[in-house]
């Protein structure tokens, strides 16, 4: 595995899975930039506040797999599979109590072996409106 794998392997466990937030300087640019959806989000702070609230609502998030889908110089092309319970509200949509599981795409643009710009396309927000309660 080389070292951009390798970040990617440990953002997604440190980060995600544990939630540990001092890893966020050593991987991440300092002017940082994720592109998700038609919005654009920007900088350190915007990641622990992104994995806070996801942590919050899915406790038990666990990484399911990680495939990387294609690699040049300084940009990885990777799709990861994620899974947990539903247990609070998260981009507005109530707690369904439910185990899930979603795939997220993901563009990773490197400098200097930190991540410095994503592009992200992810499930989960249709996964959640589809099994959540409606009242």
């Amino acid at each position: 595995m080389n070292e951009i794998k390798k970040i990617i392997q440990s953002a997604n466990e440190e980060l995600i899975e544990k939630g540990n937030f001092e890893i966020i300087k050593d991987i991440f640019a300092f002017d940082y930039l994720v592109h998700a959806g038609n919005k654009n989000y920007t900088g350190h702070e915007f990641i622990q506040k992104w994995t806070k609230q996801l942590r919050s609502a899915i406790p038990d998030i666990k990484i399911v797999k990680i495939d990387i889908l294609n690699q040049t110089k300084d940009t990885i092309a990777w799709q990861r599979t994620l899974k947990g319970t539903h247990k609070t509200k998260i981009m507005g949509i109530r707690p369904s109590g439910q185990k899930i599981k979603w795939n997220e795409i993901v563009v990773s643009r490197f400098d200097s072996y930190k991540i410095k710009e994503e592009w992200v396309v992810s499930e989960l927000a249709g996964y959640l409106l589809s099994k959540s309660p409606l009242k």
